[in-house]
């Protein structure tokens, strides 16, 4: 099945796909790690865990543009793709995980702000309202490429504005979609959501697991 998209590659400075940032676990080693995370996130690296400890990261130089001709939900859904397949050609005998989260109100997308003004207003706009926080998740393995996109609901409690300007001195909101975490200090803001936590947080393990396990790869039985 062929996807098209106005995804473009950069390779951001410093940022070198032969290194890889190895997450180190027991005596996992080059010759023995199938699976490789196409992100840097720590929030990605702690929830993949989750499922196995065996991995790498390697992020993707996948340069993060939107379309907004697509709903949020393709959007998410073909950046994960880019990032999957743009690490997966230095590492075509692995299984590659890539995501992508967005927050979208109504079909607005709000993305990570670029200043405390673009901040706070995010946190305006997501004030007393019901929001959706899609990731799109891809896994490409040596025989098959699989993707798809997850969508939790938050809703946010109204929020003053020491509220918000009290967020966004602790610089949590800077480097995430929506201008908050849900696991973080942004939790307070957070009155109910329905759907996958760990989606909201950036990485769906339930979604992503099935994904794998229709891929071929082998989750080792949970530790009890």
């Amino acid at each position: 099945m062929a996807f098209e998209s106005s995804v473009t590659l950069a390779t951001p400075s410093g940022v070198d796909l032969d290194f890889c940032f190895r997450y180190v676990a027991g005596s996992m080693t080059e010759n023995t790690t199938k699976l490789i995370l196409a992100s840097r996130s720590p929030r990605r690296l702690e929830l993949l865990k989750q499922i196995t400890d065996q991995f790498e990261v390697v992020p993707s130089s996948v340069e993060e543009k939107l379309d907004y001709g697509l709903r949020p939900e393709e959007n998410a859904r073909l950046l994960a793709r880019a990032k999957a397949e743009n690490v997966a050609k230095k590492y075509p005998d692995c299984w590659v995980i890539g995501a992508d989260t967005l927050v979208a109100l109504h079909q607005e997308i709000l993305g990570k702000p670029v200043d405390v003004s673009d901040a706070e207003r995010i946190l305006r706009r997501l004030s007393g309202k019901e929001h959706r926080v899609m990731t799109g998740i891809c896994v490409v393995s040596p025989g098959k490429t699989l993707d798809k996109a997850v969508t939790s609901k938050v809703r946010f409690k109204s929020l003053s504005q020491e509220e918000i300007s009290n967020y966004i001195q602790t610089g949590e909101p800077m480097d995430k979609a929506g201008a908050y975490a849900i696991q973080g200090k942004g939790s307070f803001m957070v009155r109910d959501y329905s759907g996958s936590h760990s989606n909201i947080i950036g990485l769906p393990i339930d979604e992503l697991k099935i994904l794998l396990k229709k891929t071929g790869f082998k989750i080792a039985p949970e530790r009890k």
